[in-house]
């Protein structure tokens, strides 16, 4: 692991909607399930606070830590870009009547303000990225983001820093801890159920944590280099001394468009370096990234062999959790290192 000065945690531990339009939505999530607005695992027991968490991977987390005990709403669905988000009505209707809000953070969720604002939410606000600093735009394009200057997540300015935490996984150990005490204020919460899952959950990522490094070791750190679909890995990169050779979109608003001479760049570091796979992400087009396969003479990994970048994976998809994402995304990258992974620790497995 790379001993870093830069302030990550991983070292410290540590628009608007009018009443009508609401209305329409009473009908709305009455009639149907609203895409994005996924009920969590909890049944929502009778009595029981309403939690509303905006992406799949906060989604997760907090059904980890609510268990049956509370109803949880996810404003995104599986596959959707957290980056140009337009919640509907219904949505909105769900967050007003919601008694928390879990969120990513980090600036990731930019149309959040407008939401909250709409809806008239005046619930407990949970903020998964609290105390979590920031890796800023291209930190580790020529070095690795251990060397780059930090910015403070409380800041919530996604020109400022890269809201990607959860993709290391003792940065997203730390937004569990941030998610549980957050959900301890929330009146009726049952907060022994919480503070059990809690304890569970990070026995998960811990094991994850540590099953990663000892198969990441197994390759020289030379040879660790990846290309990617979006500038999204940036916090993995740094926990497992990974080499960033550069991205098809080369940003990490997944929206964003590569221009021909970033592409031709691209193309000719990956020629350059040795990279064997360019890997494209479950929640974009894989296009680009087959065509810079192609022009490279390289393997690329789209599909079902794709990574969870920016979402997690639909139900019944290796990416259908947080845990089964990374255990998927991990094996993947190895495999294209020519790495067998060892097996899952026991915690992890079934």
């Amino acid at each position: 692991m790379t001993d870093s000065a830069a302030p990550t945690v991983r070292r410290v531990r540590t628009v608007l909607a009018t009443a009508a339009v609401l209305t329409t939505g009473v009908l709305g999530l009455a009639a149907c399930a609203t895409p994005g607005a996924t009920p969590g695992a909890g049944g929502g027991a009778a009595g029981g606070p309403t939690i509303v968490a905006t992406t799949t991977h906060v989604g997760d987390f907090t059904r980890e830590l609510v268990g049956e005990t509370a109803e949880v709403t996810q404003l995104l669905a599986a596959g959707q870009s957290a980056h140009g988000f337009d919640p509907s009505a219904a949505q909105l209707l769900a967050l007003a009547d919601a008694d928390a809000l879990v969120i990513n953070g980090a600036g990731l969720e930019s149309w959040l303000d407008d939401a909250m604002g709409a809806s008239g939410f005046d619930g407990v606000l949970i903020d998964a990225s609290t105390g979590i600093e920031l890796y800023g735009t291209g930190d580790h394009d020529d070095e690795h983001a251990d060397e780059a200057t930090a910015v403070e997540a409380d800041e919530h300015d996604p020109a400022d820093g890269n809201p990607h935490i959860w993709t290391d996984p003792e940065l997203a150990e730390h937004m569990v801890e941030n998610i549980a005490a957050g959900l301890a204020t929330v009146p009726g919460i049952d907060t022994a159920a919480v503070d059990a899952n809690e304890a569970a959950y990070l026995d998960h990522l811990g094991a994850l944590d540590a099953w990663i490094e000892e198969n990441v070791a197994e390759v020289p750190v030379g040879e660790r280099l990846l290309v990617t679909n979006h500038d999204a890995f940036t916090y993995f990169l740094d926990a497992y001394d990974v080499t960033f050779v550069g991205s098809i979109i080369p940003s990490f608003d997944d929206n964003a468009e590569p221009s021909a001479a970033e592409i031709d760049e691209l193309v000719a570091n990956i020629r350059a370096t040795g990279v064997e796979a360019v890997f494209s992400e479950a929640s974009i087009s894989p296009k680009a990234a087959e065509t810079i396969a192609r022009e490279a003479g390289v393997t690329v990994y789209s599909g079902e062999d794709a990574l969870y970048g920016d979402s997690l994976g639909a139900p019944g998809t290796e990416g259908a959790t947080y845990l089964g994402s990374q255990i998927h995304n991990v094996r993947l990258i190895l495999e294209s290192w020519g790495v067998e992974p060892s097996p899952l620790p026991a915690v992890l497995q079934g």
